[in-house]
Formats: C-alpha cells, structure tokens, sequence
C-alpha cells in the first residue's frame, strides 16, 4: 500500500459515521418526548407543544425504520421502543373501549360550540341541535352579539332553560338545556375564564351537574399558571353524588397530564370512549398554519355510556362543534 492509496480507504468510514450521527439526531428528541408525555413532565412552552403528541407518535416511526435499514441496532432498539411508548399513549384513543357504560337508561345529547368571540354561524348551530335532537349546549367565547344571534335563529324554542354569562372577548360562558335547571351560577376561574354551571332536572334520570368548561388558553407564558390552575380546579367526579357532565374548550388534550388526572377521578372522554379521539376540534380553522388537536372535550361519569360522537365544522369559528350521545341510569 502506498502513501497516497491511505486516504481512499479511509474515506468510506465517513458517511458511515455521519449516518449514524444523523438516525441518533433524529431517534433522540422522540425519545425525550416520549419521557416528556409518559411522566407528565410538560412545563413552559412544552405545555403547548404537547399537545402535537400524535404528530409526533407517527413520526418517531421513521427513525426506528431508518435505523432497521442501516442497522443501527442501539438506535433501532431505543426509536423502537419510542415507537411503542408513543403508540401505547396515543392509539386506545383511535379505538372504540369495550366499556362505553351502561346501556340501559334515558338518553341525553349533548353539545358544545367555542364560537370564536361570539362570531360561529348561529344558524348553522341551531340546525346542527335541530338534526341531532340535542338536549344540552354548552357554549365558550359567548357575548351578547352570540346571545342575540342564537336567540334570532331560533335556540330558545328548542332550548328554553339557560345559564348565561355572556362577556366581550374570550371568558363569556353559557349552557342551553331542554330541561328544567337548578343551582344554576358562573364562576371565574383563576384565568378569568367564565365556567356556566347548572344541576338539570331530567325526567326519569333526577339530577345531573353540568358544566361548560373553558380553562385560560397556555397562549403565552404568563398565561401558563392560571391555565394549569384552571384545570386543577376542574370539578371532580364524585361517584356518591348525582352524576357529572364537563363539557366545552378545555385547551388541552389528553396528553397533558391535568387533563388525564382529571379523567382518573372518575370520568370517562366520549371521544376516546368511542374511538374518535384523534379527530381534531381546534385549527386550522381560521387559517392559521396549525396542524389539528383535540382540545374540545366531552368528560361523563363512568356511570353515564356513550352512545356515539359527532365532529361538525361550524362557519366563522376556528372550533369544531362535538356532540355526544350519552345514556344515563334512571332513577331507582
């Protein structure tokens, strides 16, 4: 071998090595995701990027195949098993439960519109109760320009019962009800956020709690603390008491931990429950370049079922509207 001949038979190490370098880049930060998702460690800006999990999910595939065709055996190892986490936190959602709840009982539909500072088409709302004989509608961002558009359109001779807290901007909140209310209020929240609540009286069920949620958005980080205050103050389930329905604009998904300690007290998400969790409830509507999340929510006592689980787009709203059928026990 010559001197010259020395640096041609070096040369084919190093694409190898950057090759490697490249499927560690790529398999490192699903696998600080992962950790980040499965321990409920989302602080800071990572609360609002947590909730782009199942993009994520999909793409730690590729580097696991990447790894597999270059044979990269510590790096498919690691990218397989973040693969798997990922998929474990995110596909049960994809797939109808076994359980839905009890299947006997009197049925209640219900709704529940964020209508983007009051401007949601009234009409196309009133038409979506209308075609899906909804019984309760929980509204968010609700002012008087919304209170007056959905009263013209007709809302109030299908849903004659209210509690409203209509108010300019964002935190106005209301619940709209075929039947009778009781222990009606509107509470703020340490964000601000206006939460409509109200005990229905429905015949052959007694009473059912009922709440419009609407927790302060993690938008900006001086927003974060009263975001997770928000949800932290979120009304438990009570399995001794009368039976609970959360319903509305939870700004977060059910990979933020809040959102899944919440759930673990006693409820049950309409949308996981059946397999329609991945749909998307907030954006691109509006046109921002936001990839869809899921951050509309129904949340049912584990003593309601599920009967089904609607997503309809509504006009002039960067939220989709979510329906659900639920069954509740009746009254013994």
């Amino acid at each position: 071998m010559t001197i010259t001949d020395a640096p041609a038979e070096r040369r084919p190490a190093r694409p190898r090595i950057v090759r490697t370098v490249l499927i560690w880049l790529l398999a490192l930060p699903a696998a600080a995701w992962f950790v980040m998702r499965a321990f409920g460690l989302e602080t800071s800006v990572l609360i609002m990027l947590v909730a782009f999990t199942p993009y994520v999910a999909a793409w730690s595939s590729i580097p696991f195949l990447l790894a597999l065709v270059t044979r990269r055996w510590a790096a498919a190892a690691l990218s397989g098993l973040v693969a798997f986490g990922l998929a474990v936190c995110v596909v049960p959602r994809a797939v109808p439960d076994r359980d839905t709840g009890p299947v006997d009982g009197v049925t209640l539909t219900v709704m529940s519109m964020n209508m983007l500072f009051g401007g949601a088409s009234a009409t196309e709302l009133v038409k979506l109760i209308e075609d899906n004989d909804v019984d309760v509608l929980a509204v968010q961002e609700y002012n008087e320009r919304s209170r007056a558009a959905l009263k013209a359109a007709g809302l109030e001779a299908l849903l004659p019962y209210n509690q409203l807290a209509p108010e300019w901007g964002a935190s106005g909140s209301g619940i709209y009800s075929r039947h009778p209310m009781s222990e009606q209020a509107s509470r703020r929240g340490a964000g601000g956020m206006q939460q409509a609540h109200a005990t229905l009286q429905v015949p052959g069920i007694g009473p059912v709690y009922v709440e419009s949620v609407h927790p302060l958005a993690p938008a900006h980080p001086s927003m974060l603390d009263g975001w997770a205050v928000d949800l932290r103050d979120q009304v438990a389930a009570d399995p001794h008491g009368m039976p609970r329905i959360l319903l509305g604009d939870f700004n977060a998904t059910l990979d933020h931990k809040l959102v899944r300690d919440l759930i673990a007290t006693g409820y049950r998400d309409a949308a996981a429950t059946t397999g329609k969790g991945l749909i998307g409830t907030w954006g691109p509507y509006d046109s921002d370049p936001i990839p869809p999340v899921t951050i509309d929510h129904v949340l049912v006592d584990e003593r309601i079922g599920v009967d089904g689980y609607e997503v309809h787009g509504v006009t002039k709203s960067d939220h989709r509207a979510i329906i659900a059928g639920l069954t509740l026990p009746a009254a013994s």
